[in-house]
């Protein structure tokens, strides 16, 4: 989830694939690409792992926006994670970049981890493309001869994307350079992984991927990614790509094995070499020996020094281009564009724990100076999502009161009492109701959380079986505390990540939320207690004490943040594209009021 902090530890030992963050209606995205030299080392035996946290300076706090991968023992890092920021002309969006030292399990820069800082506007980067500034440490002074580059690059309108997997065959064993003919067999074999670059208009090189490492392996088989068409050539299909392949060493001096170059059109249209037969590594046939898979391309990999100097020699082996496939990915904005409605339930937590309504120390409190919490949060994020629903008419339901007229506990009730019709006229509505109901109800408990996760599922699994792009279901839950029905919670959003849906949670008060956090599925999938994960990342999470001293747009910024990423990643999915864009049609005057 966006608003929790992660450090992506990225060597080439392991892959990950970048996600672009989502991205706001009407913002242009600025992609950062960023690279240090010279980085100080903190003891004299061992390099830093470094990573680069970006901030953004937002509502008069610094936010953490954004950070790199993890490089292994490097003074001298090119990270290949692009920070993607959304430029507006309007404002001056100062940022920071803190480079720490990630070793350990750092997670963020402190007096023992800390490389250097640089702060600049995105406005100065932008206006300049390229810009080298010195890293400063936390006295003012530079941090030796230390620098930090950052390239920004606007992102193009398209939304194509790339799948693209590689192989090789035959790579040179660089480990065995190490040793005699007759010692070669009892070591191990090369490492590789590989690296690809593309070339810029001032001829330099961009690194825009590097595959995982292949333990032990000659004929290495590295895992599929996916990247979109504008990090790998900026669009451009003509653009050069370079690929290099390593044997990875730890210590950070990875063994160059060879090199070769090629486009994305030729990848594509496998103008080189088509359609030859490639024999694939021998343990892909079960029955042993080599077998034959057609192919898209094949590069002969090439190292210039072994070329120069070798009389015979021809390559350091083969790179397989086995899958190169292009997808087109729709937006948010093509879908609600497309028709499609975000329908906004909220869900309020009554359990006695919220305090006494008549206390002024009580969370349901409602003062005439100051509204409270759950005022708040139904104001900032239900007053954005509206403008995504086109009749403004939001159920909101109450769970953990005792309700009239036999003060039952109900964990589902409607808080206008009419359980036909739950609805509420836009978000006035729903914080009119919610004042009336309050008297009204008995707080008690416990904090159970499943049955208005799957009230809320039933209307989504009726669009789920439309298998069109109509209605997405986002639900705002507003407590205060542990949920009591766990199992039960965690079975009903694995249930629910199949839908068209998603949940906010927003923590309201000082409890312990980290029954909370664990749904968040930030530190993995979340898995119902039978084991089964979790289709996807449905949940966001935020406490609202974070915000309390912040501008209300924040925490609305803060908790909408991945919807727009849920909505394209549920529909893509189900492989439902966006309906035709709706006509514009003239804004209709509401009628006097009588």
């Amino acid at each position: 989830a966006v608003c929790s902090v992660r450090t992506v530890m990225s060597d080439p030992e392991m892959g990950w694939v970048p996600e672009p963050p989502a991205m706001t209606l009407g913002a242009s995205r600025v992609e950062l690409r960023v690279s240090c030299h010279g980085l100080l080392d903190r003891d004299t035996l061992t390099k830093p792992h470094p990573c680069v946290l970006l901030k953004l300076y937002s509502d008069e706090q610094w936010v953490e926006v954004e950070r790199t991968e993890v490089l292994r023992s490097c003074s001298s890092p090119v990270f290949s994670r692009v920070l993607a920021v959304e430029y507006f002309f309007e404002e001056k969006q100062p940022l920071q970049f803190h480079v720490f030292d990630a070793e350990d399990g750092a997670t963020s820069p402190s007096s023992d981890t800390f490389l250097g800082s640089t702060e600049c506007t995105l406005g100065q980067i932008v206006s300049q493309t390229k810009v080298t500034k010195p890293l400063l440490l936390k006295n003012g002074k530079t941090a030796g001869k230390s620098t930090i580059t950052i390239v920004a690059e606007e992102v193009s309108g398209t939304n194509d994307y790339v799948q693209l997997t590689f192989r090789a065959h035959k790579l040179d064993n660089k480990t065995h350079e190490l040793f005699p003919l007759h010692l070669q067999d009892l070591f191990s074999k090369s490492d590789p992984f590989m690296e690809i670059y593309k070339t810029n208009g001032d001829q330099s090189d961009q690194l825009v991927w590097r595959t995982e490492v292949v333990k032990n392996n000659l004929n290495p088989s590295w895992e599929p990614f996916r990247l979109s068409l504008h990090s790998l050539c900026s669009c451009d299909i003509h653009r050069p790509l370079k690929f290099l392949v390593y044997d990875y060493d730890s210590s950070g001096k990875h063994d160059f094995i060879g090199e070769f170059t090629s486009t994305f059109q030729e990848m594509q249209e496998g103008t080189a070499n088509p359609g030859q037969e490639v024999p694939k590594a021998p343990w892909e046939n079960p029955e042993g020996g080599l077998v034959a898979d057609h192919i898209t391309m094949q590069w002969d990999c090439i190292n210039p020094k072994y070329r120069d100097k070798k009389k015979n020699y021809k390559s350091s082996g083969m790179v397989v281009l086995a899958q190169c496939t292009v997808e087109k990915v729709h937006t948010f904005l093509d879908y609600i564009m497309g028709g499609c409605q975000i329908s906004f339930t909220v869900a309020i937590d009554f359990t006695a724990s919220n305090g006494d309504p008549r206390s002024s120390q009580s969370l349901h409190c409602l003062s005439p100076r100051q509204p409270n919490h759950y005022l708040q949060a139904l104001r900032t994020v239900g007053g954005i999502c509206q403008d995504y629903d086109s009749d403004k008419r939001f159920p909101a339901f109450g769970f953990g009161a005792r309700i009239p007229p036999n003060f039952e506990v109900s964990h589902d009730f409607a808080i206008n009492f009419d359980p036909e019709n739950p609805e509420c006229e836009e978000i006035s509505g729903v914080i009119a109701s919610y004042r009336r109901c309050l008297p009204q109800i008995q707080l008690y408990g416990p904090t159970n959380v499943a049955p208005i996760i799957n009230r809320v599922a039933e209307p989504a699994q009726r669009e789920q079986s439309t298998g069109q792009a109509t209605k997405y279901s986002v639900l705002l839950v507003l407590t205060d505390g542990v949920v009591s029905d766990m199992a039960e919670t965690r079975a009903a959003i694995v249930r629910a990540s199949r839908l068209p849906m998603s949940i906010i949670i927003v923590g309201v008060g000082n409890a312990d939320f980290s029954d909370m956090r664990l749904l968040d599925g930030d530190d993995g999938p979340l898995r119902c207690p039978k084991g089964i994960p979790a289709a996807r990342d449905i949940v966001q999470f935020v406490p609202f004490r974070d915000f309390k001293d912040a501008a209300p747009s924040a925490l609305a910024k803060c908790v909408l943040a991945e919807v727009p990423r849920q909505v394209v990643e549920y529909y893509a999915s189900q492989g439902i594209s966006p309906g035709a864009p709706r006509p514009s049609t003239p804004a209709v005057s509401p009628s006097p009021s009588p």
